[in-house]
């Protein structure tokens, strides 16, 4: 297949550029990179000689719409306006936030006036998700926190073993999370031998499309408590989710394990073993632990993640996979490079 890539000089476009490089069935034909059309592939990826001298593209609708398929990594706010002009029978998988969410008012609270609706969620170890991703052809990537917390919560959501009413978590990001233009706040010196928390009191524009997530598992009013850290590392995130329950740890393991037990990315860990950001660098997969805070009665997840991987794009490839009727963990590693 003829695969496009828009925003490929970005963190997330550069990790869909190496996966894709391997990958058996998709044939990467246009690489677009806005502002840094013109330059060298390798002046900004310099890890992806395989690209050798190609040079980045402007974006070109006529290019874009000789593609079966294209990843779409820009900036929030920015696909709804191209969207519009690709031809139907061309397959999207949107990195950005524009088609999550499928309440207007969500949107409008949390990003800007200009919403452009919504498309299948793809994230597809949720229930139903998976078939409606193969049905589609056009498909909203989750957003790297989201895919975190939503699979931390979702088993015991669908069961009804938490209180859904208030859901706590703290995560911790890698810096590439936060994009690739310059600030200050991200530079070396700012970030070495310090975390910050950022979006703090409920800001975090994540939160209504993992509350609208968790919802529709059992149709009960879900309500998120979410503080982002930033961390002191390139990629990675980390993430704690309690809320209060009646069930006891061995009622809830089982439930997980059920959940995920068919699941090729996602690893509910042995007993003892905890998530470790490190051990996921490369890969698609999700590490999970769970246990129950007996003293305070409160049921508690870590989950770790690639935020460029499993949270954006290599989940961007598993549902292009799946859009494209080909197995859903072609191209994508289950296992991290580690150290």
């Amino acid at each position: 297949m003829k695969i496009g890539i828009l925003g490929a000089s970005g963190y997330a476009g550069g990790e869909l550029l190496r996966i894709l490089a391997g990958h058996p069935n998709f044939d990467v034909s246009y690489i677009a990179a806005g502002s840094n059309a013109g330059e060298k592939i390798t002046d900004l990826h310099s890890h992806l000689n395989s690209y050798g001298d190609q040079r980045f593209s402007d974006t070109d609708i006529d290019a874009i719409n000789e593609c079966e398929l294209v990843f779409l990594a820009l900036p929030h706010g920015q696909s709804a306006e191209l969207v519009r002009q690709i031809d139907d029978q061309v397959k999207i998988v949107d990195l950005g936030a524009d088609y999550r969410l499928t309440s207007e008012q969500a949107w409008k609270k949390y990003y800007n006036d200009s919403y452009a609706g919504s498309w299948v969620y793809g994230l597809p170890e949720l229930p139903g998700k998976r078939e409606a991703i193969a049905k589609s052809s056009r498909v909203a990537n989750p957003g790297c926190y989201a895919t975190a917390i939503t699979l931390a919560a979702a088993p015991a959501v669908l069961a009804g073993g938490i209180d859904t009413s208030d859901i706590v978590v703290v995560a911790a990001s890698g810096t590439t999370g936060a994009g690739r233009s310059g600030k200050v706040s991200l530079s070396g010196s700012e970030i070495m031998n310090s975390m910050v928390s950022y979006k703090f009191g409920g800001a975090h524009q994540h939160t209504p499309e993992i509350e609208q997530s968790l919802s529709e598992l059992n149709s009960k009013e879900v309500r998120i408590s979410f503080t982002p850290i930033l961390a002191p590392m390139p990629r990675g995130i980390l993430a704690t989710v309690t809320a209060k329950t009646t069930h006891s740890e061995v009622e809830l393991r089982a439930i997980y394990e059920k959940a995920y037990s068919g699941e090729p990315f996602v690893h509910l860990l042995a007993q003892g073993q905890l998530p470790e950001t490190s051990s996921l660098n490369g890969s698609n997969s999700v590490q999970m632990q769970i246990a129950v805070d007996s003293h305070t009665s409160r049921f508690v997840a870590s989950v770790a993640i690639d935020n460029l991987g499993k949270g954006a794009a290599g989940q961007a490839i598993q549902n292009a996979n799946l859009i494209s009727g080909l197995a859903e963990s072609m191209g994508l590693m289950a296992m991290g490079i580690g150290q």
